[in-house]
Protein backbone atom coordinates (compact mmCIF):
# COMPACT_ATOMS: atom_id res chain seq x y z
CA UNK A 1 0.00 0.00 0.00
CA UNK A 2 1.55 3.63 -0.91
CA UNK A 3 0.43 7.23 -0.71
CA UNK A 4 -0.78 8.57 -4.00
CA UNK A 5 -0.09 12.10 -4.13
CA UNK A 6 1.22 15.09 -2.50
CA UNK A 7 4.38 15.63 -0.74
CA UNK A 8 4.94 11.58 0.16
CA UNK A 9 4.13 10.29 -2.90
CA UNK A 10 5.04 6.92 -3.63
CA UNK A 11 6.01 6.13 -0.06
CA UNK A 12 5.11 2.89 1.21
CA UNK A 13 2.80 2.88 4.28
CA UNK A 14 2.13 -0.77 6.55
CA UNK A 15 -1.09 -2.30 6.76
CA UNK A 16 -3.00 -5.17 7.86
CA UNK A 17 -5.86 -6.63 6.60
CA UNK A 18 -7.92 -8.67 9.13
CA UNK A 19 -11.95 -10.06 9.30
CA UNK A 20 -12.56 -6.59 10.98
CA UNK A 21 -10.66 -4.37 8.98
CA UNK A 22 -10.58 -4.11 5.44
CA UNK A 23 -7.61 -1.11 3.26
CA UNK A 24 -9.11 1.11 1.30
CA UNK A 25 -8.06 0.08 -2.00
CA UNK A 26 -5.55 2.61 -3.88
CA UNK A 27 -7.54 2.71 -7.13
CA UNK A 28 -10.86 3.74 -4.80
CA UNK A 29 -8.51 6.37 -2.69
CA UNK A 30 -7.14 7.90 -6.31
CA UNK A 31 -10.55 8.11 -7.48
CA UNK A 32 -11.40 10.11 -4.11
CA UNK A 33 -9.03 12.54 -4.32
CA UNK A 34 -9.24 13.16 -8.03
CA UNK A 35 -13.00 14.44 -7.03
CA UNK A 36 -11.80 16.13 -3.78
CA UNK A 37 -9.43 18.27 -5.90
CA UNK A 38 -11.19 18.70 -9.48
CA UNK A 39 -14.88 18.59 -9.13
CA UNK A 40 -17.00 21.43 -9.07
CA UNK A 41 -19.45 20.18 -7.17
CA UNK A 42 -17.01 19.89 -4.08
CA UNK A 43 -16.52 23.15 -2.84
CA UNK A 44 -14.32 21.96 0.74
CA UNK A 45 -10.37 22.37 -0.17
CA UNK A 46 -7.98 19.74 1.27
CA UNK A 47 -5.18 22.29 1.67
CA UNK A 48 -5.36 23.15 5.66
CA UNK A 49 -8.38 21.42 6.20
CA UNK A 50 -9.33 19.58 9.73
CA UNK A 51 -10.07 16.33 8.84
CA UNK A 52 -12.35 13.10 11.24
CA UNK A 53 -11.27 9.88 9.82
CA UNK A 54 -13.75 7.54 11.68
CA UNK A 55 -13.24 3.95 11.41
CA UNK A 56 -9.63 5.16 10.36
CA UNK A 57 -7.95 1.17 10.33
CA UNK A 58 -4.40 1.88 9.40
CA UNK A 59 -5.29 5.63 8.77
CA UNK A 60 -4.54 5.24 4.69
CA UNK A 61 -7.51 8.09 4.00
CA UNK A 62 -5.89 10.37 6.50
CA UNK A 63 -2.40 9.93 6.09
CA UNK A 64 -3.55 11.12 2.31
CA UNK A 65 -4.97 13.76 3.06
CA UNK A 66 -1.90 14.85 5.26
CA UNK A 67 0.59 14.53 2.60
CA UNK A 68 -1.56 16.77 0.27
CA UNK A 69 -1.25 19.41 3.07
CA UNK A 70 -4.22 19.15 5.41
CA UNK A 71 -3.82 21.04 8.63
CA UNK A 72 -4.73 18.35 11.27
CA UNK A 73 -6.11 14.62 10.86
CA UNK A 74 -7.91 12.99 14.04
CA UNK A 75 -8.13 9.06 13.57
CA UNK A 76 -10.99 7.15 15.41
CA UNK A 77 -10.46 3.53 15.71
CA UNK A 78 -11.35 1.14 17.91
CA UNK A 79 -8.91 -2.52 16.86
CA UNK A 80 -5.50 -2.34 18.66
CA UNK A 81 -3.36 -3.56 16.19
CA UNK A 82 -4.96 -1.51 13.66
CA UNK A 83 -3.41 1.53 15.72
CA UNK A 84 -0.36 0.13 16.36
CA UNK A 85 0.23 0.20 12.47
CA UNK A 86 -1.18 3.89 12.32
CA UNK A 87 0.99 5.48 14.79
CA UNK A 88 3.84 3.60 13.16
CA UNK A 89 2.80 5.07 9.65
CA UNK A 90 2.32 8.40 11.44
CA UNK A 91 5.78 8.10 13.18
CA UNK A 92 7.76 6.63 9.95
CA UNK A 93 6.25 9.75 7.76
CA UNK A 94 6.76 12.29 10.73
CA UNK A 95 3.29 13.71 10.99
CA UNK A 96 2.84 12.15 14.42
CA UNK A 97 2.48 16.47 15.85
CA UNK A 98 -0.52 17.03 12.96
CA UNK A 99 -2.47 14.00 13.90
CA UNK A 100 -4.91 13.01 17.15
CA UNK A 101 -5.50 9.16 17.57
CA UNK A 102 -8.60 8.20 19.73
CA UNK A 103 -8.77 4.61 20.30
CA UNK A 104 -12.57 4.68 21.05
CA UNK A 105 -16.02 3.51 19.42
CA UNK A 106 -17.42 6.52 17.98
CA UNK A 107 -20.96 6.86 20.11
CA UNK A 108 -18.34 6.59 23.31
CA UNK A 109 -16.77 9.96 22.78
CA UNK A 110 -18.48 12.08 24.39
CA UNK A 111 -16.50 15.54 24.23
CA UNK A 112 -15.40 16.90 20.60
CA UNK A 113 -12.74 19.51 20.56
CA UNK A 114 -12.77 20.70 17.05
CA UNK A 115 -14.76 20.97 14.18
CA UNK A 116 -14.00 19.54 11.36
CA UNK A 117 -13.90 20.31 7.08
CA UNK A 118 -13.89 16.64 6.01
CA UNK A 119 -15.77 13.27 7.79
CA UNK A 120 -14.33 10.27 6.30
CA UNK A 121 -16.67 7.52 7.41
CA UNK A 122 -15.29 3.95 6.07
CA UNK A 123 -17.33 1.20 8.71
CA UNK A 124 -17.22 -2.29 8.10
CA UNK A 125 -19.80 -3.15 5.32
CA UNK A 126 -21.83 -4.86 7.85
CA UNK A 127 -22.12 -2.24 10.07
CA UNK A 128 -25.08 -0.11 10.10
CA UNK A 129 -25.03 1.78 13.13
CA UNK A 130 -22.90 4.53 11.85
CA UNK A 131 -25.66 6.25 10.20
CA UNK A 132 -26.84 6.65 13.88
CA UNK A 133 -23.08 7.63 14.62
CA UNK A 134 -23.24 10.23 11.55
CA UNK A 135 -26.97 11.55 13.39
CA UNK A 136 -24.79 12.35 16.61
CA UNK A 137 -21.79 14.15 15.12
CA UNK A 138 -24.53 16.01 13.22
CA UNK A 139 -26.09 16.96 16.37
CA UNK A 140 -22.79 18.17 18.38
CA UNK A 141 -22.41 20.35 15.44
CA UNK A 142 -18.97 19.77 14.73
CA UNK A 143 -19.03 20.54 11.40
CA UNK A 144 -17.63 23.94 9.68
CA UNK A 145 -19.57 25.65 8.11
CA UNK A 146 -18.16 24.74 4.81
CA UNK A 147 -17.49 20.78 5.48
CA UNK A 148 -17.94 17.44 3.23
CA UNK A 149 -18.70 14.17 4.78
CA UNK A 150 -17.24 10.76 2.12
CA UNK A 151 -18.52 7.50 3.04
CA UNK A 152 -17.46 4.42 1.78
CA UNK A 153 -19.82 1.45 1.74
CA UNK A 154 -20.45 -1.42 -0.57
CA UNK A 155 -22.12 -0.53 -3.79
CA UNK A 156 -25.50 -2.53 -2.71
CA UNK A 157 -25.88 -1.28 0.00
CA UNK A 158 -29.23 0.67 1.46
CA UNK A 159 -28.77 3.29 3.74
CA UNK A 160 -31.23 5.31 5.23
CA UNK A 161 -29.89 9.06 5.15
CA UNK A 162 -33.56 10.56 5.31
CA UNK A 163 -33.50 14.30 7.19
CA UNK A 164 -29.54 14.00 7.43
CA UNK A 165 -27.28 14.56 4.68
CA UNK A 166 -27.74 15.97 1.36
CA UNK A 167 -25.99 13.82 -1.22
CA UNK A 168 -23.87 15.74 -3.93
CA UNK A 169 -22.59 12.39 -5.54
CA UNK A 170 -22.15 9.16 -5.58
CA UNK A 171 -19.56 6.93 -7.37
CA UNK A 172 -19.43 3.28 -7.89
CA UNK A 173 -15.86 1.33 -7.97
CA UNK A 174 -15.91 -2.28 -8.02
CA UNK A 175 -17.52 -3.02 -5.00
CA UNK A 176 -17.36 0.58 -3.28
CA UNK A 177 -19.80 3.26 -3.26
CA UNK A 178 -18.66 6.54 -2.30
CA UNK A 179 -21.01 8.94 -0.88
CA UNK A 180 -20.25 12.97 -0.95
CA UNK A 181 -22.49 14.43 1.08
CA UNK A 182 -23.07 17.83 3.26
CA UNK A 183 -25.11 17.68 6.49
CA UNK A 184 -28.81 19.37 5.90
Amino acid sequence: MRIIGGRFKGRTIQFLKTSTTRPLKDSVRENIFNILTHSNDIKVKLKNATILDLYSGIGSFGLECLSREAKMVTFVEIDIEATKILRENLLNLLVEKKSLIIKNKIENIKNWEKKYNIFFFDPPFKDTKYVENLRELENKKIYEKNHLIIIHREKNSNDNFKNLIDILKVKIYGRSKIIFAKFK
